[in-house]
């Protein structure tokens, strides 16, 4: 019977066709070609190897150095087939489908050919199969008894065994040598999944042996640990130290990532209740089998030894913690929401929801605020990055969201990064985004610092346009500029999808001299022609695409930025289609469905505004309460009112606003002057340490829910073990709410999400059902798109019409002058994740055990600084100390540090200043000075006294 392959279907990612389940061109090759496996006639599109074709119908062809995430190389032999009328035995994943092809995979010529290869294998392999850690779970293994290999008759003396040594520089992964059989899958897989080219073989013939940078250790090179290697391994020569001192897994459970914005699914491979690795899942459509550092390895802090697990309360925080039961913590923090709000107002209290915890959580923590606080006190981290990117888009567009997929980059021919690090904070993402550039995208990377894309390999000759901090929208305004003075604009697009009227008036403003980039230079100081440059290859792009950061978000202008961004991608033709749109890359894994739960003060779930009187109505009636139709306190409102006494109590789930928040001073004299912070988290951070209420959390594994990633893409988060602390995040939520005298009831998280999805049109057709049936789903998904969203605007705008906003230039208030001539701007790094309370609590310190400073020569010659010396580091706001970094990778006259050690205060630093639309903090831009010191700042000894002082009132026992 004739077999056709459905190139809709796409493939079927639990099995190994031999190519990249990744890319996706044969699929969508429409011509077929006819040929007999076997005896069996099929019909698969053109360019398919015969491998491929081969799994396709269920046919297994032995192999060693094929695999589905790496291009066919055709090195170990061992998939040789037959092919009538032809000479030899052509390597099946190397080799394509013909017109007519007769193959024969297995035959008594081909069986001694593989049996002969394999036994030069085994040769040269250890014979300690018994203890051999990939026992039960080994390719080579597999495949000797595949093909019938029974002895070896040339002994097993091979050379290997004889003078290998082990690599166990890495913390996570041992690569022991003596089990290479040298098939260059880990060197292919850094190379084409990764992007790194950490990895060589080095030698020749029987000298081969896979390296590590020039000769180096893994830990010494370039690796940037993110298991890529390791997953590609048919033996144990890459192999996770868990597995070696555990053993093989048994079994395992789907679930997504809980770190960045990228959303990876990974297969949580257990034994018994115990996590032994974490595998990236071949099925996630967001990382699609891949991993960094982080997803892959830094899950240890989930049963780490610091984690909070019994609820504790005390009156004030000059007293020791008592351990007590929920019911009775619960009981405690009610009663002093009930006699805060009796004194001081309804309005005194408040609460700050999490963009780690799931969907269902951050929903029932608005939900609890305004129905059983009875105001909108309610906001969430996304005020502090990427607020200005709700408020940008939804002004232009008309949708608070990302409009693309990741896949989307596989056909971007010119990719736009602003204020972005992708290879640091989204390194999945970015090793698909260095593979299209490998495939000849251009790359034009605006930034005031030198990040690693612009050093990728094989990258076309990328474009850096180091403008200077908080000159964002002089430098939008100047590729505008250019694209309309030079008549390149996408005349037809514009006339049939935007507002003409609102066309016409940023056109005239766009036009004006003071934004062309010759009278922008002095501003953004990008040389004119270097931008000229820029801006005509993105806007003579076929298909152009936009990504940008907190570089873009974090400015006193963030919501401008967005909005700019917004106009250049509508002005060119680049939204509505794969390979372009307006792409922000989401820091928190959930930092989209925080948003979308309705965590701002002034909206309730999907973007809807409180004082919508249809809205509101519908939620009043579900949930049997009036809700206040005025918009509540932001955070930054929140710890001004208490600082001035009239704000009190606030319940903060999952979000560290002591070391995340700017200005750190004001951070933590707001958070003294409450009389009941109710702190619910993983361990006691920096702001439980003014808290009177501690709520054990729970990580991702140990809960159910969803989590909504920078793409619309609401992903399972599955149960993996039983909650430390003994509930999950959204079971403590419901047992406040019940102790304040408002019933929530829900047996089951899925029951949390029919309820959303009942009054949220953007999720109507979300169910824990169809995503366990489907992986995940992109929002919109209604009755609209009842298969979700993956591209967004594809013919018209959320809006209607696109909206051109007019984006004038305001330089920020916080100006560089003789006494703070610098400007300090933060950012991330590979191996740790904001404020470092789970990273730090993993090996990643072993890449970076404190924050660093970075200092461009000239600046740290003229100051007397050399490498690793104490800096002080000095503000309008405040001071700390840091150790130097010299490093070209910034620009004369701005430093860099990151932030995820609570001890170097980098937020004690940085300004209140804030974007003029949604007071998101103005991180990127803080005029300093540095001093070379020899200790650390006053701030800092009383932080370090504080937190010991609290650290000791800890340990006490339960009360009865």
């Amino acid at each position: 019977m004739l077999q056709y392959y459905d190139p809709a279907k796409g493939l079927d990612v639990s099995k190994d066709y031999g190519t990249p389940a990744f890319n996706r061109q044969a699929d969508r090759n429409t011509e077929l070609v006819n040929l007999t496996i076997d005896g069996r006639e099929l019909a698969v599109p053109a360019g398919t190897s015969i491998m491929r074709a081969a799994a396709l119908a269920d046919i297994s062809i032995p192999k060693l150095c094929a695999t589905d995430s790496l291009e066919a190389f055709g090195s170990c032999r061992m998939c040789l087939v037959e092919i009538a009328g032809r000479k030899g035995f052509p390597a099946s994943c190397t080799t394509s489908v013909e017109q007519g092809l007769v193959v024969r995979t297995q035959t008594d010529r081909v069986a001694k050919l593989r049996r002969n290869v394999m036994e030069l294998y085994i040769s040269d392999h250890p014979l300690d199969c018994l203890t051999c850690p990939a026992n039960g779970n080994c390719e080579l293994q597999d495949v000797a008894g595949e093909v019938g290999l029974r002895d070896v008759r040339y002994g097993f003396d091979g050379k290997n065994h004889l003078s290998a040594s082990k690599d166990t520089s890495n913390p996570y992964f041992t690569f022991d040598a003596s089990k290479c059989i040298v098939c260059s899958r880990c060197v292919r897989a850094c190379e084409e999944v990764q992007g790194t080219f950490a990895l060589t073989i080095d030698g020749k013939g029987f000298d081969s042996v896979v390296a590590a940078g020039q000769a180096q250790s893994f830990m010494e090179s370039d690796c940037v640990s993110c298991g890529a290697c390791i997953q590609a391994c048919p033996t144990s020569t890459l192999m996770e130290n868990t597995v070696i001192d555990q053993g093989q897994p048994q079994r395992s459970v789907v679930t997504t990532c809980a770190y960045c914005g990228v959303g990876c699914a990974f297969k949580a491979e257990l034994k018994g209740d115990q996590v032994v690795r974490m595998v990236p899942h071949k099925g996630g459509e967001a990382n699609r089998g891949h991993s960094c550092v982080k997803g892959r390895f830094a899950f240890g802090y989930t049963t780490h030894q610091d984690r909070i697990t019994t609820p504790m309360i005390r009156e004030t925080i000059d007293d020791p913690w008592r351990k007590v039961s929920w019911d009775d913590a619960v009981n405690f923090a009610a009663a002093r929401i009930k006699t805060i709000q009796q004194q001081y107002g309804r309005n005194s209290v408040g609460g700050i929801t999490s963009s780690r915890c799931t969907n269902e959580e951050t929903y029932l923590v608005q939900k609890l605020v305004r129905a059983a606080f009875g105001n909108n006190n309610v906001d969430t981290c996304a005020r502090v990055c990427h607020s200005p990117t709700g408020y940008g888009l939804k002004t232009t567009l008309g949708e608070s969201a990302g409009t693309q997929t990741f896949d989307s980059v596989e056909v971007a021919d010119v990719v736009l990064v602003i204020g972005a690090n992708p290879t640091d904070a989204h390194p999945v993402f970015a090793s698909r985004l260095k593979k299209r550039l490998r495939q000849g995208a251009q790359l034009i990377v605006a930034d005031p610092r030198r990040i690693d894309l612009i050093n990728s390999p094989h990258a076309n000759t990328p474009y850096h346009l180091k403008l200077l901090p908080g000159t964002n929208v002089a430098f939008i305004n100047a590729i505008a500029h250019v694209i309309v003075s030079e008549g390149l604009e996408a005349t037809e697009f514009i006339a049939r999808r935007c507002d003409s009227e609102a066309f016409g008036r940023w056109k005239r403003f766009v036009k004006e001299q003071k934004n062309s980039p010759e009278a922008m230079a002095s501003i953004t100081g990008v040389p004119a022609e270097q931008l000229r440059e820029a801006a005509r290859v993105y806007a003579n792009a076929n298909n152009g695409a936009i990504y940008y950061g907190l570089g873009v978000t974090e400015h006193s202008q963030g919501s401008t930025m967005v909005m700019g961004i917004a106009n250049l991608a509508m002005l060119t033709g680049n939204i509505g289609r794969e390979g372009v749109g307006v792409n922000p890359l989401r820091g928190q894994n959930n930092v989209q469905g925080s948003c979308d739960m309705g965590s701002f003060p002034h909206e309730l779930p999907g973007y809807r505004h409180i004082s919508d009187d249809t809205v509101r109505h519908q939620f009043e009636q579900a949930w049997g309460v009036t809700l206040d139709h005025e918009p509540g306190f932001r955070i930054p409102n929140m710890l001004d009112a208490a600082v001035a006494g009239h704000y009190k109590g606030l319940y903060c789930q999952g979000e560290d606003i002591a070391q995340s928040d700017p200005n750190t001073k004001h951070v933590e004299q707001a958070l003294r002057s409450l009389d009941c912070l109710i702190v619910q988290d993983l361990f006691l951070n920096e702001t439980a340490n003014f808290a009177h209420v501690f709520l054990p959390g729970a990580s991702f594994l140990e809960k159910d829910g969803t989590f909504t990633n920078a793409e619309r893409r609401i992903s399972p988060v599955r149960k993996v073990m039983s909650p430390l602390g003994g509930k999950a995040d959204w079971e403590g939520t419901t047992a406040l709410s019940n102790a304040l005298g408002y019933p929530m009831n829900y047996n089951h998280p899925s029951e949390i999400m029919d309820e959303i999805a009942s009054l949220t049109p953007t999720f109507s057709g979300v169910s824990y059902q169809r995503l366990d049936q489907e992986g995940s789903l992109q929002w919109p998904c209604n009755s609209a798109m009842p298969d979700g969203t993956p591209t967004m605007h594809v013919d018209e705008f959320v809006r209607g019409k696109g909206y051109f906003a007019i984006t004038e230039y305001v330089a920020t208030d916080e100006k560089v002058n003789k006494r703070f001539p610098l400007l300090l701007t933060t950012g991330r790094i590979l191996s740790q994740y904001n404020v470092g309370a789970q990273t730090r609590r993993t090996a990643n310190v072993d890449w970076h055990e404190r924050d660093l400073l970075e200092i461009h020569p000239h600046d740290a010659e003229d100051r007397g600084i050399s490498d690793g010396d104490l800096v002080q580091v000095s503000s309008r706001a405040g001071k700390t100390v840091l150790t130097a970094d010299v490093t070209e990778r910034v620009q004369a006259g701005v430093t860099y540090t990151t932030f995820h050690h609570p001890e170097s205060g980098a937020n004690v630093v940085t300004t209140d200043n804030s974007d003029w639309a949604t007071n998101c903090p103005e991180y990127k831009v803080t005029a300093v000075e540095l001093k070379k010191v020899t200790a650390e700042s006053s701030w800092q000894r009383d932080h370090d006294a504080f937190s010991i002082k609290q650290r000791g009132l800890v340990d006490t026992e339960v009360l009865p």
